[in-house]
Parts: C-alpha cells; structure tokens; sequence
C-alpha cells in the first residue's frame, strides 16, 4: 500500500452551468450531428457511385462518429461507449423486433438502476474488495464514529465496513430505486447500525457525520466538496476513490496496489 502525505486547503468550486451541462442533451446533439454526416456520406455514394457503401459500414461510421465527437466536447469515458454502442443498439432492436414487454422490461430495469444519471452525471461505478483495507486504515476506532457512502450504490462498502466494525455506525445513500432496495436488504442481515438513505445527498446535513465518503464521477466532485467544505466539522474526514478535487490537494492519496484507483483523503 503507498501512501503520500501533502497539505491541503479548502477552497469554494462551483460546477459549470449552461445548456450544454447536461450530458443527455449533448449526446442527443452529438447523435443526431453522426447521423446527419452519415446520411450525408450515405447520399453521396449514392449519387456519385451508385450506392456503393455497406449499410453495416454506415452504422459503424455512424457509431464512430458519435464517440470521437463525444470525445472531442471532453464528455466523461462512459458516454464514448454509450454513443458507440446506441445506434447498434437502435438498429438491433428493430432488427430482431423485440416483444414490446421485452422492451418494455429492458427499459425499467435501465430507470431503476440509472435513476437520475441524466441530472447528476454519476453512472454506477462498482469499488474494488481492495478498497476496504485503505478506508478501514484511516477510519478513526471510538465507538460512536459515524460514516456515510455517498453514492452507495448496492451497499458493499458500508455492510462490508460495519461487518469489521460492528460498534460503529455505518450509512449509505443512493438515488437510484433498484440498488438502494438491495441495499435496504443487506442492512437487514448486517446489524442495527447499518442504514441506507433512498435520497439526494444534497438532502443530507453532511455536519451529522465523522467520514463522508464517496465514489462518483468527476462531474459531481466540485459540488460535493463546496457542501463538504460548508458542512463538515473540524476533525472529520472526506474521502473520494478514484476523482479528486479539482484544484484541492488531499492530505492523503492511498494506493493498495499499482494497478487500482487512488483513494483520496481530505483532513477538515
């Protein structure tokens, strides 16, 4: 495990606003840009060649486009492999034409897990198991600690962590309904000071715990620190695996291993 030590000082950011901040609408844009040139492409073989270009060839360009320039306008790495893989998507679906329920299904199943990614830009990030022994190693021991997973997902950290700890108290909050159900599940089994939040964060008063931790996206973190920094006390800790802040040194950067994510440790 590496560890490095730097001074850190807090600072306000405040993430950036305008049309184009959300993501869906961009992709929207930059789906409809790839099409649009595809098109073009597609009329001019027909006119200058006789229709020389593969229907399947057109659907890769078009895909490609669409990842290149989500590329280009700097969106987040999952939305390259989300405007690649839609049009094929798009295209396979009204191939195999698919039972409206199947569809049906799919499209639930995708709103439960991905509630409101459109607005908070946060995807579904899975942590690894190596993960637990950095937090548990900057986890303060007196009983009435108190720490909450930003972000928590399906709840493996925070049941993983109260399992270690039994005497402290361990929550969670998520806003996506389907991982935040199996999360509600888990604490059932894993004791009574394990608790999970079906909410915003932003809904939370950040003041009522000792370690705030989170996994979320770039996008999300100048916001989370301005709420960090007006709500936490003196003493407490803020942790982000994998995202920093931008323009913030943390205290601590924490590595199990070359090949995993930072963890980041801020002091308050």
């Amino acid at each position: 495990m590496e560890v490095a030590s730097s001074k850190t000082r807090k600072g306000k950011l405040l993430p950036d606003e305008g049309v184009f901040s959300s993501p869906v609408f961009l992709a929207l844009l930059i789906q409809l840009l790839a099409f649009g040139l595809s098109y073009l492409m597609y009329a001019t073989d027909r006119w200058q060649f006789g229709g020389t270009l593969s229907p399947y060839l057109l659907l890769i360009v078009h895909a490609s486009l669409a990842a290149v320039l989500s590329f280009l306008l700097r969106m987040s790495w999952w939305w390259w492999l989300i405007q690649f893989v839609f049009p094929f998507a798009v295209v396979a679906s009204l191939v195999f034409q698919l039972h409206p329920g199947v569809s049906l299904a799919i499209f639930v199943s995708m709103v439960l897990l991905f509630w409101s990614t459109y607005r908070t830009q946060v995807p579904y990030f899975p942590s690894k198991s190596s993960l637990l022994p950095c937090i548990l190693e900057q986890l303060p021991a007196h009983d009435d600690l108190s720490f909450i997973d930003v972000g928590s997902g399906f709840g493996g950290v925070s049941v993983s962590l109260a399992r270690l700890r039994p005497q402290q108290s361990f929550f969670g909050v998520e806003v996506a309904p389907f991982p935040w159900l199996v999360s509600w599940f888990r604490a059932k089994w894993a004791g009574p000071r394990v608790c999970f939040y079906l909410k915003d964060y932003l809904q939370l008063d950040f003041a009522e715990f000792d370690v705030v931790f989170a996994y979320l996206s770039p996008a999300a973190m100048p916001g989370l620190w301005e709420k960090v920094s007006a709500e936490m006390r003196p003493g407490t800790q803020f942790m982000s695996y994998e995202f920093t802040v931008p323009g913030i040194e943390a205290d601590l950067t924490i590595k199990s291993n070359a090949n995993d994510p930072v963890l980041y440790v801020w002091r308050i």
